[in-house]
């Protein structure tokens, strides 16, 4: 059985070991900048050691991962002795391989393994990871371990070339972190109401729900509603008067939105050409500005 090592006992690091061990996979040594932590996830897991240098977590597996903050990478790919025939993969989700050539220099084979998924706690993150997709960098025989990998957590795989990952990694920002932004936003509008954030989010969190329900099990982009998918110029109207009076900072990215919705609505179909026009000017126009 391989036998798996981490560098770094953070959030992502203590998830993709506690899921893979319970998967039954072979846990044998971890390591963190605070031994502390180190020794709190190797104590959940079973025959695990905890280790107090990264060296020695290479030393000790055949496939690490360095589940380290991004920053951190670069120095522990540099200041470890790596060994030929080791696997050595890291998980962020904006770098290459490249940042571990010095591995691979030393004749370990490198990958990337970056779960698609948000992790704003320890819990959240071992209950999140499973289902996930994972964007998968490497070579042959690697890159079939990690996707063996993969299958255990009951996730699904893409597979990156280099230089994908920072769009791939940007365009996760726009789903997620971007997500969180416009609920922000909405909430702030709300407080115009005298509704406080958190019953304004409270609220949302039904609608926002049904939205990745509809776009899970209508898909782009018959899941999209509202008034750009019907051409409702009178509405779209009355709500840029209304972000003037109350939110001006607002209309601006309103506009921009509504601008990247027309296409979406233009291939639903329930609204033509002409009507797309009059969407388009209505966005563009200096009125509300």
């Amino acid at each position: 059985m391989l036998k798996i090592g981490f560098i770094g006992a953070g959030t992502v690091g203590t998830a993709l070991a506690t899921r893979l061990s319970q998967k039954e996979c072979r846990i044998v040594a971890v390591s963190s900048r605070n031994l502390t932590s180190a020794e709190r996830l190797a104590s959940s897991l079973p025959h695990c050691h905890p280790c107090s240098s990264p060296q020695e977590v290479a030393d000790a597996a055949e496939l690490i991962f360095i589940t380290t903050p991004d920053d951190a990478i670069a120095r522990v790919a540099s200041e470890v002795h790596w060994h030929p025939g080791k696997s050595v993969v890291h998980c962020s989700g904006v770098h290459s391989i490249d940042i571990l050539k010095p591995a691979k220099q030393a004749g370990a084979n490198i990958g990337s393994f970056h779960p698609l998924q948000t992790f704003a706690s320890i819990t959240q993150a071992v209950e999140n990871l499973p289902g996930s997709t994972f964007a998968l960098e490497a070579e042959e025989p690697l890159l079939s371990t990690l996707k063996k990998l993969v299958s255990l957590l009951d996730g699904a795989w893409i597979e990156l070339k280099p230089g994908d990952k920072v769009i791939y990694h940007a365009a996760a920002v726009f789903a997620c972190n971007y997500m969180v932004t416009l609920v922000k936003l909405a909430t702030d509008l709300w407080q115009t109401l005298g509704v406080p954030p958190e019953k304004a989010t409270k609220a949302l969190i039904p609608l926002l729900q049904g939205t990745l329900n509809n776009i899970d099990n209508i898909g782009l982009p018959d899941c999209l509603t509202g008034p750009v998918s019907r051409g409702d110029l009178g509405t779209i109207s009355k709500h840029l008067t209304a972000l003037k009076a109350n939110n001006s900072s607002l209309l601006t990215t309103y506009k921009e939105l509504g601008l990247h919705t027309i296409p979406i609505a233009l291939k639903k179909g329930k609204i033509d050409e002409y009507k797309a026009e009059e969407l388009k000017a209505l966005f563009t126009n200096n009125a509300g500005r």
